[in-house]
């Protein structure tokens, strides 16, 4: 009888969990979602539908891209017409004559590379009449400005 006391089972516990990675787990998955996450820097006062295209492409190098948008503006008042359209740089509403100030800012505070590779990105409301497009398209002219892309959506 004695030799039963030897052979006893123990009980068995499960052994604890290791949480002392954790932390570097989660700060590792935070400083991901911040490099890839892209905030937009810019707050929309107009609006605007962008048309179809035939011919769309991808962009290239984002940080060497400035954006012109195009369309009505969002709070429209009592006495604005509903054909006025209104050109954004930026955050502010400006007029055409601001376009070559503006682009001139944008490439002076561009590093060299994008410098070279500059682009401006037209985004207009396909019912803009296209004696406005063709006025900022002379203001990038005068701005040497030369690379311009229209966006457009995929049919």
């Amino acid at each position: 009888m004695r030799g039963r006391g030897l052979f006893r089972r123990r009980e068995r516990q499960v052994p604890g969990l290791n949480t002392s990675s954790l932390p570097d787990l989660i700060f590792t998955v935070l400083f991901f979602f911040m490099i890839v996450t892209h905030m937009r820097d810019v707050d929309l006062k107009v609006r605007y539908q962008v048309p179809q295209g035939s011919e769309v492409q991808k962009q290239d190098h984002k940080s060497s891209v400035v954006h012109i948008y195009i369309g009505r503006k969002i709070q429209s008042s009592a006495n604005q017409q509903q054909d006025e359209f209104f050109i954004q740089l930026d955050n502010d509403i400006a007029t055409i004559d601001d376009i070559k100030a503006f682009v001139e800012e944008e490439r002076r505070q561009m590093n060299e590379e994008d410098r070279a590779r500059m682009t401006v990105d037209i985004k207009a409301d396909r019912d803009v009449p296209m004696g406005m497009i063709a006025d900022v398209k002379q203001q990038l002219q005068q701005a040497f400005a030369l690379k311009i892309n229209y966006s457009a959506n995929e049919p």
